[in-house]
């Protein structure tokens, strides 16, 4: 895949780049270890002044850059301003927070006597230069959410973006360089994929991060395990979004419509399968679509536009093969289902519900990165939890009731990373983040994800 600006609005390759080669990854390579040599000596204070002045720099830049992410992955501008706005408070919650989180753990006194030793504490200490694979579908986000984290902790950080980002990824490096990090602290690598592997198995690295698909993280992680080097992986999921008897439904229905079709639907914590309880179905499915189809479809940089393309045509054809092959087999498309008419130009695809979904239909046990939601009709809650786990992926979730013991019946059984009820998955820097079974493993946010790129270090002092 060329590394490449190809707006997804017009199908135009806008700029190109050149892969780096190997000497300049070996130039990367060399300064990122000497710059985490001085970093990790820096105190928590001095980091967190550094990290302050990119979440100003960021809020100053946020017009342009949230013009660059449209015009590079298709998301409306809006969208893409905010997305800014979270990372620029994403980085001051660590700035704020990170000295809190990674201080010194102190065992309790009985067991520290009972060791033999005066004194023992745990330390976190940063593992050095950490290669983050990253996706384009929140160019900046997963970025700063990694790096943010590890920056404060000590550790320094080599950026394989998504070849379809380049602008956002090169803006990224220059952004922590003017906020006055250290050069080496954080540098974008413009490679294609198969430079991965190379990079990974350099000892000067030290650990990864990846999001991405399952395939992408099943591959780092076998390097990685090869390597013996420690990884962290979101690799996607196929969210339920389950609405129960007792749900507000008018309220469920018009929160399953931003649900979904957030970021056209290409995000990972997106509702995908609507699971509906008998008594309600009609009136969520009803709710549903119709806000489905009142959604305007058009160029992201246009203010009155809900629904921007999809980042690449290859993205919409794999859309349109899952919604063709679930029709084929008898799903209903209750709207959309095609391509918009009058946007012959670019990777649009029209906001779809399907019902009727069966185990045969590949869209039933796929993640679907597009506006394209199946609703499910469930008789009770023992069916709702059996459909909302009859998936590989387990990232978040979202649920709809207002019975505590339903509650508790979800939180205890539902196979996911979170369990959000009564509106809609959504990430929060203080809040830990991940997946379980097949959308990968570890943590990021919070102090979960600031430890994860951390030698944990027991230190004991003899009586």
């Amino acid at each position: 895949m060329p590394i490449a600006t190809v707006n997804p609005a017009t199908g135009e390759t806008e700029r190109t780049f050149e892969a780096l080669g190997p000497q300049e990854i070996e130039a990367r390579l060399a300064r990122a270890t000497a710059a985490f040599d001085r970093h990790r000596r820096t105190s928590f204070a001095e980091r967190a002044v550094l990290l302050r002045r990119a979440a100003d720099l960021l809020d100053e830049d946020a017009a342009d850059v949230a013009r660059t992410i449209t015009t590079e992955m298709g998301k409306p501008l809006a969208a893409a301003h905010a997305e800014a706005g979270k990372c620029a408070r994403t980085m001051r919650w660590y700035a704020d927070h990170a000295e809190e989180l990674l201080a010194d753990e102190h065992p309790d006194e009985g067991d520290v006597r009972d060791s033999g030793a005066s004194r023992v504490f745990v330390r976190y200490r940063p593992v050095g230069v950490v290669l983050a694979v990253m996706p384009w579908n929140f160019p900046l986000w997963q970025v700063v959410r990694f790096a943010a984290p590890a920056l404060m902790a000590g550790n320094v950080g080599l950026l394989k973006h998504a070849s379809n980002v380049p602008q956002t990824a090169l803006y990224l490096e220059d952004l922590f360089r003017r906020a006055g990090f250290d050069e080496g602290c954080f540098q974008t690598l413009l490679v294609g994929s198969g430079a991965v592997e190379g990079i990974l198995r350099d000892p000067r690295v030290a650990a990864a991060t990846l999001t991405g698909s399952e395939g992408a993280g099943r591959s780092v992680a076998a390097i990685a395990g090869d390597e013996i080097k420690k990884t962290v992986l979101e690799l996607g999921g196929s969210d339920p979004f389950v609405v129960m008897p007792s749900a507000d439904v008018a309220a469920a229905a018009r929160t399953a419509v931003t649900a979904r079709v957030q970021n056209a639907g290409q995000s990972c914590i997106a509702a995908k399968r609507f699971i509906v309880h008998s008594e309600v179905y009609d009136a969520f499915l009803s709710g549903f679509a119709t806000g489905m189809r009142e959604l305007t479809v058009g160029d992201p940089l246009d203010e009155g536009t809900d629904v921007g393309p999809l980042a690449s045509e290859q993205g919409r054809a794999d859309l349109e093969e899952l919604v063709d092959d679930a029709v084929r087999q008898g799903a209903t498309a209750v709207c959309g289902g095609q391509r918009p008419k009058g946007l012959d130009r670019g990777f649009f695809y029209e906001p779809t519900v399907l019902t009727g979904i069966t185990r045969a239909m590949r869209i039933h046990l796929e993640e679907t990165f597009g506006p394209v939601a199946t609703v499910y009709r469930v008789a009770d809650l023992d069916e709702a939890v059996a459909v909302a786990n009859d998936t590989s992926f387990g990232l978040s979730s979202s649920v709809w009731t207002r019975d505590d013991a339903e509650v508790e019946r979800f939180v205890r059984d539902l196979q996911a990373g979170g369990v959000y009820f009564n509106g809609m998955t959504a990430s929060h820097a203080a809040f830990p983040f991940g997946g379980v079974k097949r959308s990968g493993y570890g943590r990021e946010l919070s102090g979960h994800g600031i430890k994860e790129f951390c030698d944990v270090t027991t230190v004991w002092h003899g009586a």
